[in-house]
């Protein structure tokens, strides 16, 4: 736990949308807050840069979510930049190998979205490679 922590705040300190305006509704977006069937939700952080944003998402239950869709605003590659279900923490390890492609296929509003693998119980955070 002491690990996770430490990484999730080096995450925190270490990527401005994750803290710059907090305070300011341009700070956060919603992807997805109604998949009460999956207890999945998914939102944007961004930064002073709207260009700079992070990718949130949260599995709420004990089952893994293979192949569940999440609109992302930009192609290329999204880097998980922390997993809560990473072995290093204890968990199974499931997840997206590191990294995942997004795709041009519209979702929730978005012009791409990525095919995700979502952990049980398990928090994703995706960067953008760009």
């Amino acid at each position: 736990m002491q690990r996770f922590v430490r990484d999730l705040n080096r995450l925190y300190r270490g990527v401005p949308a994750l803290h710059e305006v907090d305070f300011r509704p341009e700070g956060f977006e919603w992807i997805d807050f109604r998949d009460v069937d999956n207890s999945v939700v998914s939102f944007l952080r961004r930064g002073k840069d709207p260009d700079d944003a992070v990718v949130c998402v949260f599995n709420f239950t004990p089952t893994p979510r293979e192949k569940y869709r999440v609109g992302v605003p930009w192609p290329g590659q999204y880097r998980e930049a922390l997993n809560s279900d990473a072995a290093a923490y204890g968990g199974s390890n499931a997840g997206n190998g590191g990294a995942i492609a997004a795709e041009s296929v519209p979702w929730m509003g978005h012009p791409h979205s990525v095919s995700l693998t979502l952990p049980p119980l398990g928090a994703l955070f995706l960067l953008p490679d760009r």
